[in-house]
């Protein structure tokens, strides 16, 4: 089955596309497309690969669903278009960004210039319906984001994983940790940040120094 991927993880993920539960999953998202409104943009669907090669990752951030406003989602877990207002979760990964590294709030809350630093923004589900938080859960997203992970667990070495809440930290359950660098803290929404789970974590001094340990660049967050 075709899917509009970049090519180095059409290779890596082939064998995912020919699968029947994926075939049931792109209907199910044609359907919902074509009836409702949904987010991201269809054509921005797998942004974070497109952004994020599969030779270039080095951090991975695993988020869960696609933001359900209008404007708001770009296919990047915590991302948002240029010239939104920021959500509360990204208003506190700032920042913490600010306390740990004393870099300043961006002008926007658009972070593909993470993604394409080699930060692959991976919500577990990749799309949703306008207004319906999880409305498209259990569709078979969380299959094929589960082999993303696999395959970036298996194939590739010293990989830092950011795990932020209870449902990332599941998500993430499978990751080799003798292979790659895996930090976990609570999820930076208001409800965990405000009960002391999420600041004070230096998730992004620690991803650095563990990159330039390995002689890989940091990233400039």
């Amino acid at each position: 089955m075709q899917v509009n991927i970049h090519p180095s993880w059409g290779n890596v993920l082939a064998s995912e596309f020919d699968k029947p539960y994926f075939e049931k999953l792109i209907a199910f998202v044609k359907n919902e497309y074509l009836q409702f409104k949904c987010y991201p943009k269809g054509s921005r669907i797998f942004s974070a690969f497109d952004h994020c090669p599969f030779d270039n990752v080095k951090v991975v951030i695993i988020g869960q669903d696609p933001y359900h406003g209008p404007n708001q989602a770009n296919g990047l877990c915590f991302s948002v278009n240029d010239g939104i207002s920021f959500p509360p979760s990204l208003q506190n990964i700032f920042k913490e960004i600010e306390s740990d590294l004393g870099i300043g709030t961006p002008k926007t809350g658009n972070l593909e210039r993470w993604a394409d630093q080699g930060v692959l923004l991976l919500n577990a589900t990749l799309t949703v319906k306008e207004s319906l938080a999880g409305s498209h859960q259990n569709q078979g997203w969380e299959e094929f984001t589960d082999a993303v992970i696999q395959k970036i667990s298996d194939e590739k070495e010293d990989v830092v994983f950011l795990l932020w809440g209870g449902f990332a930290k599941k998500k993430g359950a499978k990751i080799n940790r003798n292979r790659h660098f895996v930090l976990e803290t609570g999820h930076p929404s208001p409800l965990s940040a405000n009960r002391g789970l999420w600041f004070g974590n230096r998730h992004f001094s620690k991803a650095n120094a563990f990159l330039k340990g390995k002689g890989k660049p940091e990233i400039n967050w």
